[in-house]
């Protein structure tokens, strides 16, 4: 399979302690995109030596992290390893675009956490990430959602100038989920260079929104690079 790296961390899943599995190869090219180098793929490796990163951090995790690009793309290697981990007594967590809803169905009992990304309200994929995949995507958390032994977080990434405040209300009223987390644009490395200059979004503005959409939600974060992760 093809992957950009492995590394451990404590901030993929909450809570946990992850081997953080990156998956090269995307469908989508998101302007903001902040892997942009994994959308055409990452390195070659086997999953016997995906199987012996797992074994070798046993000792130090306690779940298993797949992020991307996106990893369903790679459907039978990442079901592979999800089953592997499952089997080494580790959780599971999936992170994903939702552009694949039947395949990731076929999967959802291997995965204790997805990560589902709401780029933005379902009727304007196209409008903001050029791609026509809002009703998937929507398909995606509704089979998710459906199913009580995932956890389900949406999460979106707020874009000044791509997306409004009003975006996001709109977003809160369509997902189902057990935590929506607002995200921080970044723009130190974005797939489109029109979005070098744009400036970040203050934890401020991001609470500010995230209050906003409080009395609609049952439980939302904000997460920035000064304060992590922040329930509002």
């Amino acid at each position: 399979m093809k992957i950009g790296g492995t590394f451990i961390s404590s901030l993929d899943y909450p809570g946990r302690i992850s081997l953080v599995i990156s998956t090269g190869g995307c469908p989508l090219k998101c302007p903001y995109c902040h892997n942009p180098e994994l959308i055409d793929g990452g390195d070659e490796v086997s999953l016997i030596s995906i199987f012996k990163k797992i074994d070798d951090a046993t000792e130090f995790v306690d779940s298993v992290a797949l992020t991307g690009g996106e990893p369903i793309l790679q459907f039978n290697a990442v079901k592979e390893i999800l089953a592997y981990a499952k089997s080494r007594g580790l959780e599971t967590k999936l992170d994903t675009n939702g552009i694949y809803p039947e395949k990731l169905s076929e999967i959802l009992y291997l995965a204790d956490y997805v990560s589902l990304d709401i780029k933005c309200p379902f009727d304007k994929y196209s409008e903001i990430i050029g791609a026509d995949i809002g009703k998937k995507v929507k398909k995606s958390m509704e089979i998710i959602s459906s199913y009580p032994e995932t956890f389900l977080e949406c999460r979106t990434t707020y874009v000044p100038g791509l997306m409004k405040p009003e975006d996001i209300k709109q977003i809160s009223r369509e997902i189902k989920c057990d935590v929506y987390t607002l995200q921080q644009f970044r723009n130190r490395k974005v797939l489109d260079s029109s979005l070098d200059k744009i400036p970040s979004p203050s934890p401020h503005e991001l609470k500010k929104i995230g209050e906003m959409i409080k009395p609609i939600l049952n439980k939302v974060k904000i997460k920035t690079a000064e304060f992590g992760e922040e329930i509002i």
